[in-house]
């Protein structure tokens, strides 16, 4: 597991936007203005250093999958083929639809995402990670889980991701943010190039809770006074070991277990039934990008 501080808070929109981009910031800025408003009186977290929030990233923090945005931009400048994705799509498109690991698949999906990163350095993904973020991610940042965010880093918080992504955008992601760090995927590298072997296992489900719990006794923290966000009912472990979890943007599964729970639901979208109509083809869209990065790893020494 790694921590990895931020150096730098997140910029402005890109220069040069114009026409209905200018509309949309407009809109943004708005859904980001009733967030906070909503937030303010919803929030009860005690505000001291014992505390801090836990954020998952696909569908919580950013619209999509942030490895799929991620695969594209690598892809469009050759760092892959398509045959390459291609090829191990069905497997990941399987476990997200289903919702059932197979180990088989998981197992022949992790060999397949390393073996394209393999002979690539650490630099290169982490420069096009760059890159891609502000091309593809950074107008796809949630407004109302940003709010979230900031609200917590405000009462003095500290604020992490916890995600299955790549820890080198996942940590992109986090800095742009000005968050405090991130928990991601991570590929075994030697002298500074991957080597198409994993450290660790998958930061996925119960990893989430037992890298959380990790950073807890690492930093002192009362899991009790902590807050977790998510959107998937994957993150369960996660959200039921601290005391204020909150379903965002839930799937089906997640937002009846949070009523049933009586915790906090936030839905940041909009045309719901388009989405849950489109979930096969966002599935299959994210099999396409799970297969272009590292497997995660969750015991890298904290940092």
């Amino acid at each position: 597991m790694r921590v990895t501080p931020p150096r730098t808070p997140a910029g402005g929109p890109r220069p040069g936007a114009a026409g209905p981009n200018l509309r949309r910031r407009s809109q943004l800025a708005g859904e980001a203005a009733a967030a906070i408003a909503e937030v303010e009186s919803a929030l009860t977290v005690e505000a001291d250093s014992g505390s801090a929030a836990f954020f998952d990233v696909d569908n919580t923090v950013m619209q999509g999958a942030s490895i799929f945005h991620l695969a594209r931009g690598l892809h469009r400048r050759e760092f892959f083929t398509t045959k390459d994705i291609l090829g191990a799509a069905w497997k990941q498109a399987y476990f997200r639809v289903v919702g059932v690991e197979d180990p088989d698949h998981v197992a022949d999906a992790r060999a397949s995402a390393l073996s394209f990163i393999a002979g690539h350095t650490v630099a290169e993904l982490e420069s096009l990670g760059e890159e891609i973020f502000d091309e593809r991610m950074a107008h796809r940042i949630w407004p109302g889980t940003r709010a979230l965010a900031q609200l917590h880093l405000d009462q003095g918080q500290r604020v992490w991701l916890v995600t299955a992504a790549p820890i080198e955008i996942a940590t992109i992601i986090a800095r742009r943010l000005g968050l405090t760090g991130a928990l991601g995927t991570v590929a075994e590298h030697v002298d500074g190039v991957y080597t198409g072997a994993l450290v660790g296992e998958m930061l996925h489900g119960s990893a989430k809770a037992v890298a959380v719990r990790e950073l807890a006794d690492r930093f002192d923290l009362d899991l009790a006074r902590c807050s977790a966000y998510s959107d998937s009912y994957n993150d369960l472990p996660m959200l039921d070991i601290v005391g204020d979890p909150c379903a965002i943007n839930p799937d089906a599964r997640l937002r009846e277990h949070a009523r049933a729970q009586g915790w906090r639901v936030r839905d940041y979208r909009t045309g719901r039934k388009a989405a849950r109509a489109g979930v096969f083809t966002a599935a299959v869209a994210g099999a396409v990008a799970g297969t272009a990065a590292a497997g995660a790893a969750l015991r890298r020494k904290v940092t």
